[in-house]
């Protein structure tokens, strides 16, 4: 079998929303951006316009992709907003939306029971493995990720999840599992993906 090759791909989470600020487990429910996130939606647009400039990168040669979630439509479009020259159509694909949490979703961190799930912070190598209740694991996501990947012909820009972010760290950066399950994806930064790599920048960075 030949061994999947991702292409190179600018990866955003997206902003913050209320449940993230309350650490309440969010998954697959659509809740929307608060302020700060619309804010950090905002400044990763600027910020990606400036960096594909200074590296001479054409964002037309790059596809868009986005998970269909509303806080993930509106970090695309935020995002695209920074942009002053015209863009490729966005393609939204349900492969790209979050990690399903099933009957853990709206429930907060400090209330999770200790047979049923751990914090960010408190997790295990084996929290990859995981299912919830009506819910997935990591392994699950991986499965979709590398569907996903058969779609992709060059590189991208992407804008999806945190659990997004964890799974191709592990799948493109080939990170360890224990350091990427505890690992808080940044909303305020761009995550750049290639074979073996991640690079994160921030607008300071630019």
């Amino acid at each position: 079998m030949t061994a999947l090759i991702w292409p190179e791909i600018y990866f955003v989470r997206h902003g913050e929303t209320p449940w993230n600020a309350e650490r309440r487990y969010q998954g697959r429910k659509d809740i929307p951006l608060n302020e700060k996130g619309q804010g950090q939606a905002d400044q990763n647009g600027l910020a990606l316009a400036a960096l594909l400039a200074a590296r001479g990168l054409d964002p037309m040669a790059f596809e868009w992709h986005a998970s269909p979630l509303n806080r993930t439509r509106d970090t695309m479009d935020r995002v695209r907003a920074g942009f002053t020259t015209p863009l490729p159509p966005v393609k939204y694909d349900v492969r790209l939306m979050e990690i399903s949490f099933g009957v853990l979703e709206g429930m907060l961190f400090e209330e999770l029971p200790a047979n049923m799930a751990h914090a960010p912070g408190l997790r295990t190598e084996s929290y990859w493995e995981y299912r919830p209740e009506n819910g997935e694991n990591y392994r699950d996501v991986e499965a979709r990720m590398e569907q996903f990947a058969h779609t992709m012909s060059g590189p991208s820009i992407v804008v999806a999840h945190g659990g997004i972010a964890r799974t191709l760290r592990v799948l493109i950066e080939r990170a360890p599992i224990l350091e990427v399950i505890n690992w808080a994806p940044p909303q305020d930064a761009i995550m750049h993906f290639t074979p073996g790599k991640m690079e994160l920048l921030r607008a300071g960075d630019i």
